[in-house]
């Protein structure tokens, strides 16, 4: 996971769009409770890295870097099916109609810098799609038909027509490691890591717009479904890390960074665009929580204890249950959703 010479983000799409934010009210904090499924254990994944859900909220995909396949989850019973054989996964996600999965592999065996497409109802893979180097954030447009993959070594984004597999002309951004598309798919955000910054794209010129300061070394990257704020995870040390910063994607401009746990990188927000649930890393891989966020007041909950180093999280369709997948723990805990 370390191939860059730091920890790889941990990048989270899921495929459903969700409601729209209705207007800010009071509320309670919605504060997760941890609780496990099927037997009532964790469930055993070896190193699980990303994770995405289908829109029926059936199934979890999880990618696993070490053994390169790509695990399928029966969300029911918890119960894992046949692993899917790709190359080096590092990211993943599930067309808005739950036809498809794609999967990004940055390693550098036979099928590293593609993306593998999986055809969801039978579990097979299709012809690895040639993209630019060390790809490791994917995101797919809210209307199924397109998908742009971050290549960090190669600083660029490479668009897939997803329709007939074929590749457009790469777009020139600095060091992309994770990537956000707004829910009417216009614009893409796009972290440039060591910058410290969020670049805009407009997707239909593929111009890029002003970059976005935020805090050290931005990992992760979640819009509201409302496609009013972006919520900006900062791993880096010290100043501005151990931070979320809000951005107000009509102006671009930030608000104050929320404090969360130790080396923050996953993000995914509740369809209902209510809650925040952070990642906490840890710093030398020693994390083992969740943060929670109160995206209307903008603080964090008590922390959710969870596996050893969590670095993907996912939410279900219907906002009842997050799975979080812990990278050393070797495990997928989930919790409910209160």
């Amino acid at each position: 996971m370390t191939r860059l010479g730091f920890a790889r983000p941990a990048i989270v799409v899921t495929a459903a769009v969700a409601a729209a934010v209705t207007a800010p009210a009071p509320m309670a904090f919605a504060q997760g409770r941890v609780s496990a499924i099927g037997s009532g254990m964790p469930i055993h994944i070896l190193a699980p890295g990303a994770i995405a859900i289908t829109p029926n909220g059936r199934s979890a995909y999880v990618a696993q870097e070490g053994p390169g396949t790509v695990t399928p989850i029966t969300l029911a019973t918890g119960k894992t099916r046949r692993p899917i054989m790709v190359g080096h996964p590092s990211a993943i996600a599930i067309t808005p109609n739950g036809a498809s999965a794609y999967v990004t592999n940055a390693g550098h065996s036979g099928t590293g810098d593609t993306v593998t497409p999986i055809t969801l109802a039978t579990g097979r893979t299709r012809r690895p799609i040639r993209v630019g180097l060390d790809p490791i954030a994917i995101a797919i447009t809210p209307n199924g038909k397109t998908a742009y993959v971050a290549n960090y070594l190669s600083n660029s984004l490479t668009p897939i027509t997803l329709a007939t597999g074929k590749t457009g002309p790469a777009i020139r951004v600095r060091e992309p490691s994770a990537i956000a598309i707004t829910p009417n798919g216009r614009t893409a955000y796009v972290i440039n890591y060591s910058a410290g910054t969020v670049t805009p794209i407009t997707l239909a010129t593929r111009k890029l717009g002003r970059p976005i300061k935020v805090g050290a070394e931005p990992w992760g990257i979640a819009i509201t479904p409302n496609g009013r704020t972006a919520f900006v995870t900062n791993h880096g040390y010290p100043g501005t890390g151990d931070t979320v910063t809000p951005i107000n994607l009509a102006t671009g401009s930030t608000a104050r960074a929320i404090k969360v746990g130790r080396g923050p990188g996953a993000i995914a927000i509740t369809p209902n665009g209510k809650i925040a649930y952070v990642a906490d890393e840890g710093s030398n891989y020693s994390g083992n929580t969740v943060t929670p966020i109160n995206v209307i007041t903008r603080r964090a909950g008590r922390a959710i204890r969870v596996g050893s180093v969590p670095d993907a999280i996912a939410i279900t369709p219907n906002g009842r249950t997050a799975y979080v997948c812990n990278g050393l723990g070797n495990t997928v805990t989930t919790f409910r959703i209160s």
